[in-house]
């Protein structure tokens, strides 16, 4: 019986609660990771980190606890528990199924691979974009956020050892990619199809609100390209891992990227945004149109053989 009545709550509602249930595991989490800190290395360094001043020798293992903590953790426990507690559906809105082709992991690494120009020219046009003059005060705050941002990114990943590139694979790339995904293309993209009854829509409104979610404004556009085609993993093949995957392989390789630019092995800047030209551009995105669309096809191929085997059993 109550199983019956949560299968038949509204979207909008269903909504309402994923928002409701992700905002309090945040808060609660949150309010401990700040307390662990203090416990563990003095409530002193908890406002050192605050005020982004990670001079202390304990500020980094902090800060990665503090990640882990009071983002990582309740990003991944908050859309568990709505799938699993609050629909009792875990799978229709997680999506965990591994029972897709491998093709489609594939198919999906080099989507990542070629996707570079076109992450380089949305990045560039953003960069571009400016307020009206009466919005100079937000167009002031989103820089100060996005500038925080990159501090706190910088300080995670300073790299000095294979270890520390190892560690911040695990964290950075495989730990954040599962988090998140679970979070966006498992949970909100699931609920924002049966609002929107609209496929397309789910997966580019998802994308949005993971972009800003990221709160650095300056790379709005490439982020929610990123989350578009993480979506389009995912509903296509009706499992969060090619998703998961793509993610891993974003957030890992500019990780590596960074650290051996950081050790001199490589000269090619990571966060240099001038290294392709427009016809890489073009290239990249009708590449990435023809991938999906073998994706899409890979994927569907797979579901119309399911499907027919039912109907012959």
């Amino acid at each position: 019986m109550v199983k019956t009545s949560l299968n038949q709550t509204s979207p909008g509602r269903q909504f309402l609660y994923f928002v409701v249930i992700f905002a309090g595991v945040f808060v609660v989490f949150n309010v401990l990771g700040i307390l662990a800190i203090g416990l563990f290395y003095g409530f002193g360094l908890v406002m050192d980190i605050a005020r982004l001043n990670f001079s202390d020798p304990g500020s980094i293992p902090a800060l990665y606890l503090l990640q882990i903590v009071t983002t990582t953790i309740p990003i991944f426990v908050a859309p568990v528990l709505f799938a699993a507690w609050v629909m009792r559906q875990p799978q229709e809105y997680l999506k965990t199924s591994w029972g897709i082709p491998p093709v489609l992991f594939v198919v999906a690494f080099f989507i990542m691979l070629i996707s570079s120009p076109l992450i380089e020219l949305l990045s560039n046009i953003n960069q571009q974009l400016t307020l009206p003059q009466s919005l100079k005060g937000v167009e002031n705050w989103m820089k100060q956020s996005e500038e925080s941002a990159k501090q706190v990114t910088a300080a995670i990943l300073n790299m000095h050892t294979v270890w520390d590139c190892v560690k911040n694979v695990f964290l950075v790339g495989f730990l954040t990619a599962v988090a998140e995904e679970f979070l966006f293309r498992g949970g909100m993209q699931t609920i924002l199809v049966k609002l929107t009854k609209n496929e397309h829509t789910a997966i580019w409104v998802t994308a949005a609100i993971f972009s800003a979610f990221h709160m650095e404004f300056y790379g709005f556009l490439p982020r929610m390209l990123l989350g578009a085609l993480f979506g389009y993993f995912v509903a296509y093949s009706g499992s969060i891992w090619p998703a998961v995957w793509g993610h891993f392989l974003n957030n890992s390789t500019a990780v590596v990227a960074t650290y051996l630019y950081q050790n001199k092995r490589i000269k090619l800047n990571p966060d240099d945004q001038h290294v392709f030209t427009w016809w890489q551009y073009v290239f990249s995105l009708i590449i990435i149109i023809i991938l999906l669309l073998v994706y899409k096809k890979v994927a569907g191929g797979r579901e119309n053989a399911k499907l027919n085997g039912e109907e012959l059993g």
